[in-house]
């Protein structure tokens, strides 16, 4: 995890220890429609590497663990349903796995991926509210870097991604309009690459990424 990402977890963690005793003494306020939480966070980015494959040359793409601080929102239309936006983007380094030239580095590739879902609080009056969710992934694939790629690698562009995203989670509500959220997605995320060579030729690769998006926030409540 980012030094970033862990000083963002340890404040959200410290904040609910400090805060346990207000657990105990304030009174529960739960959700109601019209609220909008503001979170800030880190999640950690797990890929699957579920499967894939590389043409010409065989062997399997893969894609590292990365985190980062996140942004979400949230905004309940009922007190039972509300729609959620994750923000964040990661670095992941690439490799080629088992190809017959052995395993390939192919450098680096940075991922932004909104998810919006829909979320059903089935205990919004709770202090501890868990929730299950649906929705859509976008994820936009930018910024290449070359560093630590294999000499015979030139360049990697890799097609955006849109998928379903599965999502369940837990809002504890610590004091006031101040509450906790943790939240884990999986999200289907199968796009396609392109590999550039210094020998000439293109390769083509198949991902099966679908990665668990891990996260904890800190979040601020108000009504709109």
């Amino acid at each position: 995890m980012s030094k970033i990402g862990k000083a963002t977890a340890a404040a959200a963690l410290a904040m609910m220890l400090g805060a346990a005793p207000a657990l105990a003494e304030d009174a529960v306020r739960g959700k109601q429609a019209g609220d909008l939480a503001i979170g800030l966070g880190a999640i950690g980015v797990l890929p699957a590497n579920d499967g894939g494959r590389v043409d010409t040359i065989g062997g399997r793409p893969r894609a590292s663990n990365s985190a980062s601080p996140q942004l979400d929102f949230s905004y309940f239309l009922t007190p039972n349903f509300a729609v959620n936006l994750i923000l964040a983007t990661t670095r992941h380094d690439l490799v080629a796995r088992g190809t017959a030239l052995g395993d390939v580095q192919l450098g680096s590739v940075w991922a932004l991926p909104p998810t919006l879902t829909l979320q059903y609080h089935p205990l919004p009056a709770e202090r501890f509210s868990p929730y299950l969710g649906v929705g859509l992934n976008y994820t936009l694939f930018y910024g290449y870097g070359h560093g630590g790629a294999s000499p015979a690698v030139r360049g990697v562009a890799v097609n955006n991604s849109v998928g379903v995203a599965l999502n369940a989670g837990l809002d504890v509500e610590i004091s006031g309009p101040w509450g906790l959220n943790l939240d884990v997605k999986k999200i289907f995320m199968s796009p396609n690459a392109a590999v550039g060579t210094n020998l000439g030729v293109k390769l083509h690769a198949r991902t099966e990424i679908n990665p668990l998006v891990v996260g904890m926030s800190v979040r601020y409540r108000f009504s709109l």
